[in-house]
This record gives C-alpha cells, structure tokens and sequence, in this order.
C-alpha cells in the first residue's frame, strides 16, 4: 500500500482535525499537577474532545482488545501506550499526553511531554532532546527527501547524546484513517525508504529512552515500558507535505519551530 496523496479538501479537514488536537494538549497543561490522576486528565480530555470541540477521542475502543480510554499518559518509564488509571501523579513525574482528535472523518494526532512539579536534570535533559529530535526531522520534511533520511537525523541526535531510539513503534500515515501507510520510523539511513511526495500527510513521533532501547508490552496488551524501567520520552506532530517544505497540522502557539517551513 502507498501513501494517499491528499485532496485540498482533505487537507482543509485535516488543518481543523490538527487544530482541534493542539488546543486540547494547550487545554490540559494547567491540569497536569501533583496529585491528579490520570484517569481524572482523561475524563478532562474527553469532556473538551465531546462537549467542546464537538469531535470524536480516536483512541477510545481503539484496536485490539479495544483501547479503554480516550487519551494516552505515558508515565516516566512508560514509552507509550499508557492506560490512564487512579494512579496520582506524584512531583517529579514526567508524563507524555497523547490526543488523537477525529473531526468529519478526519483525525489530528499530537502528543506532548508534561512535568510535575520540579523534573529531575536527567529527565529534563531527555525531554529537551527528544523535542530536538522531533524538529530535527520535521526540518527537513519537503518532496524528495527519504523516510530513511527523516529516521537518521532524529537516530543521530538522539545517541550523541547517549539515548537511544525505541524502534518497535514509529510514526504513520494519517488520513480518514487512524493509521496509513508509510510507516515513519524514528532510525535509519539516508537515501533509503518512501520518497516524500506533496500532499502527504503523517506523524514523526520519537520514542527516545534514557537507557536501552528495549521495550515490553504489559499484560494489558496496550502499555508499552522500558525493559531496563529506564525514563523514556516521546513528542509527536501531524505534519503536511508542502510543494517545497512542510505544515506542521497540529503546531501549538508555545512552541519555537515555525507552524509553515519553506525550503
């Protein structure tokens, strides 16, 4: 299966579904504090998704067995995949938010790292380098470049810095459909994989770690974890093919990379 090249009137759908998942991660932050639940994020999510933006949380009754909530927090050891639960977030924790909005028909999907309270300097340090990883491959995003090429600047930065990239899990295509084709992996050599053509659209969404790259899925058969229970972070954008750079469809206004990059 190839990349579906995206009509203007897709596109337009997509700009709003993207719009609508960057204003519920904006939304969520102030909630995101010592004590709070993550079942109790999710319910807040939900609500905003439903009654709000009037738009469907894509995860809920996801997959196989059914995703049960309509979010994804992915707590410090967590890679992804996290089922919010009664758990209270306690000072110091890291947690990736995860929102995948579906808006007539057409989904925007985003995630986004949050701390309670004070983070640790390693933690920190991980959280500024996956970002850095994220932009990195957005950067270079216009028609002609490779996956490969994508999946090798974000591998670069992320081992000069002595992480390592989870690569069981990637970015995709995204449409009418949750998860299209190409798979975006975050690793790999330039020049090799799907050529970059205008009009697509998909995530890059790195899963970095603080230690091994190794993972395991929990007996929920959704959460994903660092075999090594070593920190892990990931940041991820919907992006657009442009006739010569990229749109970033879920750009969030606190954030330093351009929403429209011109090569």
């Amino acid at each position: 299966m190839a990349a579906t090249i995206k009509t203007q009137e897709e596109i337009e759908k997509m700009r709003i579904a993207g719009k609508l998942a960057a204003e519920v991660l904006n939304m969520i932050g102030e909630h995101v504090v010592k004590g709070v639940t993550t079942d109790e994020l999710n319910t807040i999510c939900h609500n905003y998704i439903v009654d709000v933006q009037n738009g469907i949380p894509a995860p809920l009754n996801y997959g196989q067995p059914p995703f049960p909530k309509s979010i994804c927090t992915s707590v410090n050891h967590v890679i992804c995949h996290g089922i919010p639960s009664d758990k209270k977030l306690k000072d110091g924790d890291i947690v990736n938010i995860d929102v995948t909005v579906i808006k007539d028909g057409y989904h925007g999907d985003s995630s986004k790292m949050f701390v309670v309270g004070k983070p640790s300097i390693l933690a920190e340090r991980l959280i500024r380098v996956t970002q850095e990883c994220l932009y990195k491959g957005i950067e270079i995003v216009k028609p002609g470049t490779t996956l490969g090429d994508i999946g090798h600047v974000i591998q670069q930065h992320a081992e000069s810095h002595h992480y390592s990239i989870v690569r069981e899990f990637c970015g995709h295509g995204i449409g009418a459909t949750f998860h299209e084709d190409p798979q975006v992996v975050h690793y790999g050599r330039p020049g090799t994989g799907d050529v970059l053509q205008e009009g697509m659209c998909f995530t890059i969404e790195p899963m970095v770690n603080a230690g091994k790259r190794y993972c395991k899925i929990l007996p929920d058969n959704w959460t994903v974890v660092t075999k090594d229970r070593s920190l892990s972070a990931q940041w991820e954008h919907t992006l657009l093919v442009t006739s010569n750079g990229v749109e970033i469809l879920t750009h969030r206004e606190d954030e330093s990379i351009p929403k429209i990059i011109s090569h």
